[in-house]
């Protein structure tokens, strides 16, 4: 598709941007009026979508084929859930789209509801297209907490739905293709301890200080994982990382801490292990720290409960959805993102998996988040290639 007759549906990929964004998707909160909406469309085009709700039934992802209804073809993955916009100086409401100056501003219009209204925006014309090879399109929920939305439609692949042959995940990457992303966990650390006077320290087991020396010890764990991985020269930084974000404990100024804990995570080059840090602090905790701190209180604890695991997107030169992609973007080269995507469960579940898509990173889960009309534009062609590709 030229960009001249990708220009000439931006209108309607606008118009339909405007009413996904007027849906509030934060991930806290349910996203069944978006899928609701986004199924009167398909609909509307004739064309028959699944529903896969999750456990408690107030989120639901969105699974609809274009074209022939067999394995194969390419899925066009994005998610429904937005990132909070409290707090945050938005200087126009971010829950209804606002266009000036070639900008397309809102919630989610770059992560990622722009992709959705480009695939919306397109299905009408892929329905009228002889295709060959089926267009499948995903949209999920959670992504921006867990990315575990789209699991239960992955596991429907093959056996309920057909097994796909490809997978491209529209998170922004300015439509560069990209191969590798890091996996992130996150972690919560509590220590239990014994309360006492400050004044007799050896009567008790403050939990500050041994928390304090856990969280020193995690960061010589992520040193000396270092740059162990795949491709670590692609990333910026090259290395595994792990990172302390809040850390709260005791009760007064003169009380040895009866508890104390804090919240980590690990960001893995592709090749290392998700798992790998929170193993080695538990083997210091249980190995090292927790028998000294049990001579002083028997009843002192090192408990690390999991909050999230996602994935990292590992390199495979040569694949379905590298080739494809490559070719449909006319470029020559990979590239490798420090963020993390649904991409990881996808390739985990043997699916060939490129991350591609339209906007900036460096937009995202900012106050007044856009996307650019060139992007769009630049995203409609893309389908418009796709789309002729697969027939």
């Amino acid at each position: 598709m030229t960009a001249p007759v990708a220009r000439a549906g931006l209108e309607e990929a606008v118009a339909i941007l405007s009413e996904l964004v007027a849906f509030d998707t934060e991930s806290s909160k349910s996203n069944l009026a978006f899928v609701a909406w986004v199924e009167a469309y398909l609909r509307g085009l004739g064309i028959e979508p699944l529903l896969v709700s999750n456990a408690s039934g107030d989120k639901a992802a969105i699974f609809a084929t274009i074209g022939p209804a067999r394995d194969g073809g390419v899925v066009l993955s994005s998610h429904s859930d937005v990132v909070p916009v409290e707090g945050q100086p938005w200087t126009s409401d971010p829950f209804r789209l606002r266009r000036a100056n070639g900008r397309l501003y809102g919630r989610g219009t770059c992560d990622m509801k722009g992709f959705v209204a480009i695939c919306l925006a397109m299905a009408a014309q892929w329905r009228n297209m002889p295709l060959q090879k089926p267009l499948h399109l995903l949209i999920s929920y959670d992504e921006e907490t867990t990315c575990l939305g789209p699991l239960d439609t992955i596991a429907k692949f093959g056996r309920d739905l057909p097994r796909p042959g490809a997978v491209i995940v529209g998170e922004p990457t300015m439509m560069q293709v990209v191969d590798a992303h890091k996996a992130v966990a996150t972690y919560r650390t509590i220590v239990t301890g014994r309360e006492a006077h400050s004044s007799k320290p050896a009567l008790g087991v403050n939990a500050v200080e041994a928390a304090c020396e856990l969280v020193h010890e995690l960061y010589r764990i992520g040193r000396d994982i270092g740059g162990q991985g795949i491709a670590a020269e692609r990333f910026d930084p090259p290395v595994s990382t792990v990172h302390v974000g809040t850390i709260s404990g005791g009760t007064a100024r003169n009380i040895l801490a009866r508890e104390c804990s804090f919240h980590w995570e690990f960001r893995a080059l592709p090749g290392i292990d998700i798992d790998m840090a929170h193993k080695r602090l538990n083997a210091y905790a249980q190995d090292i720290l927790l028998p000294r701190l049990r001579a002083h209180a028997p009843e002192a604890n090192i408990v690390t409960q999991t909050e999230i695991e996602v994935p990292g997107l590992a390199p495979e030169p040569g694949s379905a959805a590298e080739s494809l992609t490559l070719h449909l973007t006319q470029s020559n080269r990979t590239h490798a993102v420090a963020f993390a995507t649904e991409g990881g469960r996808f390739q985990k579940a043997g699916l060939p998996t490129i991350v591609c898509g339209p906007g900036s990173i460096d937009q995202a889960h900012q106050p007044d988040e856009f996307i650019s009309e060139d992007q769009m534009v630049e995203g409609l062609a893309f389908m418009g290639d796709l789309g002729r590709h697969s027939c």
